[in-house]
């Protein structure tokens, strides 16, 4: 493993560093945590293939299309309008994991106020439903959910 620490994770955009793995097909860095590697990566290091590169669905890259005279189209995998993410598989994978990302970010921003003492717990609580969980179910009435996709909101 290398010290990439200057390029982003092909997943999340952050930058990685020691405990990153590198994909052998499309060479982008990948943070152990954003790979779903469990156990060592060492074992994996030399054979790690992304799963932009392993799933064929969303790895059709970036085409475009020839519509007019003088316009093209982009094709791409993944669409993000007002915060919901379509994709080409149609399923909700991709919009869940966008709104937890959300969830996480409002989350980070709140833990000072969730974490004060002086504040009682039923007020953190419902600044925790009004504020967190709300950004997460955003729009969620619209997504063809699977059991997994529930789980994952939970």
């Amino acid at each position: 493993m290398q010290k990439a620490a200057r390029w982003p994770c092909d997943v999340c955009g952050r930058g990685v560093g020691s405990n990153s793995v590198q994909c052998t097909s499309c060479q982008k860095w990948v943070h152990k945590k954003c790979s779903g590697i469990k156990g060592s990566m060492y074992k994996v290091m030399k054979s790690f293939i992304c799963r932009g590169c392993s799933n064929p669905v969303t790895s059709t890259g970036c085409t475009s299309v020839h519509i007019g005279a003088s316009a093209n189209l982009e094709l791409v995998d993944q669409c993000c309008y007002l915060g919901d993410v379509s994709s080409v598989a149609g399923d909700a994978d991709a919009a869940v994991e966008a709104r937890i990302r959300n969830g996480w970010n409002k989350f980070r921003q709140l833990v000072p106020l969730l974490t004060k003492w002086d504040i009682s717990l039923i007020r953190r609580g419902r600044l925790y439903s009004s504020c967190v969980q709300s950004s997460m179910l955003h729009g969620s009435e619209t997504w063809p959910v699977r059991k997994e996709n529930e789980v994952a909101l939970k």
